[in-house]
């Protein structure tokens, strides 16, 4: 109980704009909340409550919408059901147009659009509450979606009475492979299906290259060039810290960094270390420069003076985009020129993150920080159980559908190996975060400092582009195209197919891709609806326009160096922090 002694302990530091700080905390507090937080997986039950509550007695105070919910349920208990399954992936199987199983599916869509209707539109409930109890009732529902249970899903019975039971036993098999390897104490090995794993510089992280810098937050990776001449720019890509970096060289045929390579750029990667429970006071100061300003003095050295292009993915386009403003505002010490800005999937302005915001406010935020003062990190599956939540209809139960009630175990695939290669947050810096950009946008409101000054988007004006994709619910991209808004520079908008992972790691070849684009400059600015109805369609990926546009921006080539560093390496890629569990 040592955590449990009464203390006075500092306030989660926040890049407020007067460096004011909140009145310290109770150490007992944090860790009773800290406890609460473990047992409802982060989500707070105040909030929840609040919301509900919000919800609830508007509704009551509301007849008129009562009785209109009353007869549309009325109205739909009394139609036929219907042929078609409104699109629903759960219920594409011609099964289920055949009865019983058509009136099931019918209940379960009347159900969703009586709740659709019901917690949305009430006159006087918060949006951000009204926003909660829909999200809410989206997952009960798809809880207890019929296609989840064995006697209400026409394809697990057809398939259990095609192999005689045999894929109700595989589903009994695979469920209890998952508990034993979920209940497993921490440090025992427990086996994995075979191939579930992709190792990275066996498996994955394959393009050849070496480590030439490192400090204790990040190794520098340069990577080899593969042809005679290369670019003088370097091209240095610094990825979120949320993932590992190889989301960007993952198998040799879906590599960014190699489709990089082979047009003749010289690439860096930032490759950032796995934290632990000593690195709890790491903020996003040292982030910024002993990650991106320390790589970028790096990339300066290398390419003898050179501007740089630099590349920001996820939350690490969102550290580029303050490390551009505080570079381009004069008030800081330069650590190289930048040639061009590329932000690939990644916010700037946080007042509409989309679902993830459900996540994000004052009580959702103390329980949080309580759970990170305790453990001095978040750790990377807390974060993935939030990522999953958001999506649990195709993550959480479409798949336990498929592996214990089909018996069928999915094929494993790089992304989904790396997106299982979880890593952990700084209580600090992921403190910082949420509160200063999440919650408060004091980066968009011209409010967040760095080392005590503040920095301010209008000041870029390096070149940017700017890629959003279609379906990110970590990222919408409406809210990407925010940063048209907030800076001065030439932006190159780009829409990209897929999700936050998936459309990024959209490589020429894949079938199914394609992008919108639309030439820079014009007569002012234009609202995201009127740049989608404008964009030009193109099929396939965006990676060679994007690598054109490079082009654009470079000066001219030269005969690629014969050592990579600098004459100095410190080992091969993918290095050793990127290896840290």
């Amino acid at each position: 109980m040592k955590n449990a002694q009464l203390k006075v302990v500092p306030a989660v530091p926040t890049p407020a704009p007067a460096a004011e700080t909140a009145p310290p905390a109770n150490a007992l507090d944090l860790y009773v909340q800290s406890r609460l937080a473990r047992l409802t997986g982060g989500v707070s039950p105040i909030a929840m409550s609040l919301a509900f509550q919000d919800w609830w007695l508007h509704l009551s105070v509301s007849p008129g919408t009562c009785s209109e919910l009353a007869a549309r349920w009325l109205g739909g208990l009394a139609a036929p059901a219907p042929a078609e399954t409104g699109g629903d992936s759960r219920f594409d199987s011609f099964a289920w147009r055949q009865w019983p199983f058509s009136q099931y599916v019918h209940g379960f869509k009347q159900a969703e659009r009586f709740w659709t209707q019901a917690t949305t539109g009430v006159r006087g409930v918060a949006p951000h509450h009204a926003e909660v109890v829909a999200f809410s009732a989206r997952q009960l529902l798809d809880m207890c979606s019929p296609s989840n249970f064995l006697w209400t899903n026409p394809e697990v019975l057809r398939a259990a009475t095609a192999s005689g039971g045999r894929s109700l036993l595989n589903g009994a098999l695979n469920w209890r492979r998952d508990l034993c390897r979920h209940l497993a104490p921490p440090g025992m090995a427990v086996p994995e299906p075979a191939g579930s794993s992709y190792v990275p510089g066996q498996d994955v992280a394959l393009t050849p290259g070496e480590v030439i810098y490192s400090n204790e937050l990040m190794e520098l990776i340069q990577y080899a060039p593969q042809t005679a001449q290369v670019y003088r720019e370097p091209v240095l890509i610094v990825p979120s810290w949320i993932m590992k970096y190889y989301i960007l060289d993952l198998s040799p045929h879906n590599s960014l960094v190699r489709y990089l390579v082979q047009q003749g750029h010289t690439v860096l990667m930032l490759s950032w270390r796995n934290p632990g429970q000593h690195d709890r006071d790491m903020g996003m100061d040292d982030y910024l420069q002993r990650g991106v300003f320390a790589a970028l003095e790096q990339a300066d050295r290398l390419g003898g003076g050179e501007a740089v292009h630099a590349v920001g993915y996820c939350l690490g386009g969102t550290l580029l985009a303050i490390a551009a403003a505080a570079l381009d505002s004069g008030e800081h010490a330069p650590h190289g020129k930048l040639a061009s800005v590329s932000l690939l999937a990644a916010q700037t302005d946080f007042s509409e993150p989309g679902e993830l915001g459900l996540f994000i406010d004052d009580s959702e935020l103390a329980l949080l920080d309580a759970l990170m003062w305790d453990q001095g990190y978040l750790d990377g599956d807390q974060m993935a159980a939030s990522f999953q939540l958001l999506h649990a209809r195709d993550l959480v139960w479409s798949r336990m559908m498929r592996e214990y009630l089909l018996g069928e175990r999915t094929a494993p695939n790089d992304l989904m190996s790396w997106n299982a290669d979880s890593t952990r947050l700084p209580f600090r810096m992921h403190s910082e975060y949420l509160h200063g950009l999440f919650l408060h946008n004091d980066l968009a409101e011209g409010r967040y400092r760095v080392q005590g000054k503040p920095v301010a988007l209008t000041g870029i004006r390096t070149p940017m582009f700017v890629v959003g994709t279609e379906r990110d619910h970590v990222s919408p991209w409406r809210s990407v195209y925010k940063i048209h808004l907030l800076s001065g520079a030439a932006i190159d908008f780009v829409l990209a197919s897929g999700g936050h992972n998936a459309g990024i790691v959209s490589e020429p070849g894949h079938a199914g891709r394609s992008y919108r684009s639309r030439p820079a400059g014009g007569t002012g600015y234009s609202s995201p609806d009127e740049w989608l109805a404008g964009a030009d369609r193109s099929e396939g990926s965006w990676w060679p326009h994007w690598q054109q546009w490079l082009v654009r921006h470079s000066v001219r080539q030269r005969a690629a160096p014969p050592a990579m560093g600098l004459g100095r390496v410190l080992g091969p890629a993918p290095g050793h922090f990127v290896l840290e569990h």
